[in-house]
């Protein structure tokens, strides 16, 4: 926890690792990721990369079908107006 001048204690985002919550020693090797993510190894930065890439990739994939979806949905038929 990091105490600043002004006495306010606020919680440091280097204190614990982004995805398996292990606190983060003040004399060992931090691992970031997209800004402001801490990881306490490698192992654990990989794997959080690969579930955003995954993540990526579904989104892509549901974006494309919806895209295929609305081309598809043209109405076809007689208008009767009376």
């Amino acid at each position: 926890m990091l105490t600043y001048a002004s006495g306010e204690n606020n919680s440091h985002f280097l204190e614990a690792c982004t995805l398996c919550s292990k606190p983060l020693g003040h004399n060992t090797d931090i691992y970031m990721y997209r800004g402001n993510n801490p990881f306490c190894s490698q192992e654990c930065r990989q794997e959080q990369i690969e579930i955003d890439e995954a993540r990526e990739r579904r989104w892509k994939v549901a974006k494309k079908s919806n895209e295929k979806t609305k081309k598809n949905n043209v109405r076809t038929g007689t208008v009767v107006v009376a």
